[in-house]
Parts: C-alpha cells; structure tokens; sequence
C-alpha cells in the first residue's frame, strides 16, 4: 500500500509538471531521492531499473490527456457528413482533414531531431547527464532563458499566431530546441520548445499548443523506448505502479492543461522562470548536503 501511495504522488507531480515548463524529470529526481520505490535489494519487489523506466512511462497518461482535450483539433479524419462536405467534394480526399494533416507533417518533422539523436544515444546522455547537479544546472540556465526572452519579447507584435503559420523550416526549428531537452535532463519538454518557439516569434498561445500536440508522437516514441529497454517481464507490483501512476497522471493532466492554456492568455512565462532557478538551487543544495 506504502508503494501505490508513492506511485500516486508521482503521478500527481507528473501530470503538474509535464506540462508546465519547469521540468518533470527534475522533480522526480528531487521526488525519488526523498521517497524511492523500495527495490528487491531492500526486501521489495521492484527492480533497481524500474524507475528509470517508471518516469517516463507514465507520461502516456500525459499524453491520453492532450488527447482527449484536443480531440477535434487533432483527430485527421472527416467521418460525418458534415465534416465531409467541410473538407470539399464527395471523393475520397474528403475523409482526409487537410489542415490536420499538414499540422502532423509538420510535428513529425518536429520530432526528427530528438528522435534520431534519443535513438542513437539515450543510454550514453542517460550515463553522462542524469544525475542531480545536471539536472539543476539545465533547471536553472533554462529559468534564465525564460525570464530573458520575456523580456526581449516585451511589447513585440508575434509573427505567427496561429498554428497555420508555422512553416516546415519553423517546425524544424522548435524540434532543435526540443533536442535540448533529449540531451539534457531538467531542461523540461515543453519548456526547450515553447522558449524556442517564442524565440522566433511564435505566439505563447501557439508554442503552447504546438508543444501539447508534438508531445504525443515524442512521448509516445520515449515510453515505448522505455519500455522496450526495460523488457515486458513486470511483477505484479511494478505493473500495479506503472498502471496507477499513469491514471493518476492522466487526470490531473487534464486539469492542469485546462488552467495553463488559461494562464498564458493573461500571463507571461517568468513565473516559471524564477520558479525553475529556485528549484535548480534547492536540487544542488539538497544533494550537495546529502553528499
């Protein structure tokens, strides 16, 4: 019971901070130094390769989310009449949502760059950069970020402030940014893309959305890597964790999602910012001591 607990709670800081720009892997790590699942080593039943495991795969329920809230925005397909005769033509070209499609094309080429480079050396960034100090110092760099480009974009018109004005070249772009955060745990998903998409004057409601819809096929890809890596063989346990973590992940996702795109239409992303380099401080003060 003490472990669901601890799966529950992680599922809680997941859902919160998958989607905010402060980074979901900085707070696990901070989460399971103060309440680790207990391994077989210490009379559990939970390998020592699990939670490596754990955080990212619970993020499907993250991504189930995005799915739900934004079902009309994504979903390709015209199956009623309505949406059919929407799209033009009795054809079969009028099943296809072309909008739709193109916003595909443009996240996939997003994902390329993470993906080649997640593929070919997530173990070797996993062995150099997963560890506390990394983690604090891209928590901090990146709330800096924030707080500067803010600033810059003080009073500036975007450029582009619907998501059918994002080029195949910009997609490109928000996908280098969003290497960022593959090569650098703590870095945060959403925020490497959305400083990145603000960067070349995309607006913050936008990089928000963008960053919602290209988290689907990239965390997607990251948790079947995950999972791949780790291989099907659960105990009953770890597969109880995995499956409570990820609900719990989901719902709170779906409130979390509902309050940022609400915030952004009224707000800036400084909070977070400032939030980021107090939390880098307190991860490099807290294992500092505990070293």
């Amino acid at each position: 019971m003490i472990e669901i607990i601890k799966a529950i709670i992680y599922g809680i800081v997941e859902g919160i901070t998958e989607w905010l720009p402060i980074s979901s892997t900085g707070h696990l790590i901070l989460l399971e130094s103060i309440m680790p699942f207990k391994t077989a080593a210490e009379g559990g039943e939970v390998s020592a390769e699990f939670f490596g495991m754990f955080d990212v795969v619970i993020q499907l329920g993250a991504i189930l989310a995005v799915v739900v809230l934004f079902w009309g925005r994504i979903w390709p397909f015209a199956l009623t009449r309505a949406e059919r005769e929407k799209e033009g033509g009795t054809g079969i070209m009028s099943y296809f949502k072309r909008d739709i499609w193109i916003l595909w094309f443009k996240i996939l080429i997003s994902c390329v760059p993470a993906a080649v480079i997640g593929i070919l050396f997530d173990d070797v960034f996993d062995e150099l950069f997963y560890n506390p100090t990394s983690v604090a110092i891209a928590l901090i760099v990146f709330g800096v970020a924030f707080i500067v480009i803010e600033n810059w974009n003080r009073g500036r018109r975007p450029r582009i402030r619907r998501l059918s004005q994002i080029t195949y070249q910009t997609a490109l772009l928000i996908g280098v940014f969003q290497l960022l955060a593959a090569v650098f745990p703590g870095t945060s998903r959403s925020g490497a893309t959305i400083v990145g998409a603000l960067l070349i004057g995309v607006s913050r409601t936008v990089a928000a959305e963008y960053t919602f819809f290209l988290a689907i096929p990239v965390m997607f890809g990251a948790s079947l890597l995950k999972i791949v890596k780790f291989g099907f063989e659960f105990t009953s346990l770890e597969l109880t964790l995995l499956i409570t973590g990820t609900v719990v992940s989901f719902i709170v996702s779906l409130f979390v999602l509902r309050f940022l795109m609400g915030y952004i239409k009224k707000h800036n992303f400084k909070v977070f910012g400032w939030y980021r380099i107090v939390l880098g401080i307190v991860v490099l003060v807290y294992f500092g001591l505990a070293a």
